[in-house]
C-alpha cells in the first residue's frame, strides 16, 4: 500500500510513502539526458535523448525501475500498487505501446507539463510486458504532476482512464473514481470547532479541540488514508521557506505512514513505510526519509553531470541519526 501527494507553498513539492513488508534495494537515482531509453515496442521510438530525472528506483541490468521521479522541468510521476484492478493490455499496432515499467521514463522523458502527457495518453496503451523474471509486472495506477494540475492514469479491463486529479493525491484500491466519489461522505469535516445542529433543544459542550474533524479515518486501508491524507493535505499550513515545507509535506505523509505491526501481511511479515520521499520540482532536490533514519536527506540532481550517460544512484541511509546535544 502507498500514499502519494503534492503540495505548493512558494516552491512545488511532489512525493510518496512507499508501504511495502520488503525492499528491493531502492537507491535514489538520478538519469541524464543523455541515457538512452529503448523500449520494448518496435515501434516506439527510443529516447536517445530526454529529459533529467531524479527519483527512487532499483536498478536491474543496468536499466532504473522507478517508484516515483521528477523531471528537470518539474513534472513528477509515482506508481502505486492497484492489485485486482491494473489490467495491461495486448500490444496494439495503432498506438504506442508501452510496459508499464516503461511509463516513468517515457513521458518524464519527453513531457513538462500534464497537459502535454494527457495528449500523448490519447494514443498510448500500456501493455502486458513484464521487464524480466525476477520482475514480473506490477499492478500499478499513477498520480502524474504538475506545479498546476495533476491526473491520475488507469490502465483497466475498459481501457485507459484518465482522471483530473483536484485533491492532488493518491493511494491504492479501489479505482480513483470511487476514492473521489468517497470524499462526499465526509464534506461535513472541518478544521474549525463544530457547530451544533443535532438538536436545539438540547446543549452541547464542545469538550476539545479537533471535534471538527471526528469521523476522519484513522485506520490503514487504502479508502481510510485516501481521505486522511486528502483532509491534511487539503488544510496543511505551512510557511514558504524549504525548511518549513519540507517539514510540512513530510508531516502530511506521516499522517498516513504505516507502522510495524499494525498490518500483518503474513504471519509474522508486516508492511511498514519503508521510506517517504519529498522532491522540490522546481530545484530538483530529492529529500527522503527511511522507517528507522527520521534525519531528512537530500540530493541535489542539479550537482550531477546531466549531459551524462551514465546512471547515478545513492543508497539509502537506513540506521537512525541522532544529534547529541550534550
Amino acid at each position: 500500500m502507498c500514499t502519494g501527494a503534492n503540495y505548493t507553498t512558494r516552491d512545488h513539492y511532489f512525493g510518496r510513502n512507499l508501504d511495502l513488508e520488503f525492499s528491493y534495494n531502492e537507491t535514489v537515482t538520478v538519469t541524464p539526458r543523455n541515457f538512452p531509453f529503448r523500449f520494448r515496442f518496435r515501434k516506439a521510438d527510443p529516447l536517445k535523448t530526454h529529459r533529467a530525472i531524479i527519483g527512487m528506483a532499483t536498478i536491474a541490468d543496468g536499466y532504473p525501475l522507478y517508484y516515483d521521479a521528477t523531471n528537470e522541468k518539474g513534472l513528477s510521476m509515482a506508481g502505486l500498487n492497484f492489485p485486482e484492478n491494473a489490467d495491461y493490455k495486448p500490444e496494439v499496432s495503432d498506438k504506442t505501446n508501452i510496459a508499464p515499467f516503461e511509463f516513468i521514463p517515457w513521458t518524464l522523458g519527453q513531457f513538462e507539463t500534464v497537459s502535454e502527457v494527457k495528449t500523448a495518453l490519447e494514443t498510448m496503451s500500456l501493455v502486458d510486458i513484464s521487464f524480466s523474471e525476477a520482475f514480473p509486472l506490477s499492478p500499478l495506477h499513477w498520480i502524474i504532476s504538475d506545479r498546476t494540475a495533476s491526473i491520475t492514469v488507469e490502465s483497466v479491463m475498459e481501457g485507459l482512464k484518465v482522471y483530473d486529479n483536484p485533491v492532488g493525491v493518491l493511494t491504492n484500491n479501489p479505482t480513483f473514481d470511487i476514492q473521489s466519489f468517497n470524499l462526499n461522505n465526509f464534506m461535513h469535516l472541518s478544521k474549525n470547532p463544530p457547530e451544533k445542529s443535532f438538536s436545539d433543544e438540547l446543549e452541547f459542550d464542545v469538550y476539545s479541540r479537533g471535534m471538527g474533524a471526528i469521523g476522519l479515518p484513522g485506520d490503514l486501508s487504502s479508502a481510510s488514508r485516501f481521505v486522511k491524507v486528502a483532509f491534511t493535505k487539503m488544510n496543511a499550513v505551512s510557511g514558504d521557506s524549504e525548511s518549513e515545507s519540507i517539514s510540512q509535506f513530510f508531516q502530511i505523509l506521516g499522517s498516513v505512514a504505516q507502522q510495524r505491526g499494525c498490518v500483518e501481511v503474513s504471519p509474522g511479515k508486516f508492511e511498514i513505510t519503508i521510506y517517504s520521499s519529498c522532491c522540490n520540482t522546481d530545484k530538483g532536490i530529492y529529500y527522503y526519509t527511511t522507517y528507522e533514519n527520521s534525519q531528512v536527506t537530500g540530493i541535489d540532481m542539479h550537482k550531477e553531470d546531466l549531459d551524462g550517460t551514465g546512471l547515478v544512484d545513492y543508497p539509502l541511509i537506513k540506521g537512525q541519526q541522532i544529534h547529541m546535544q550534550n
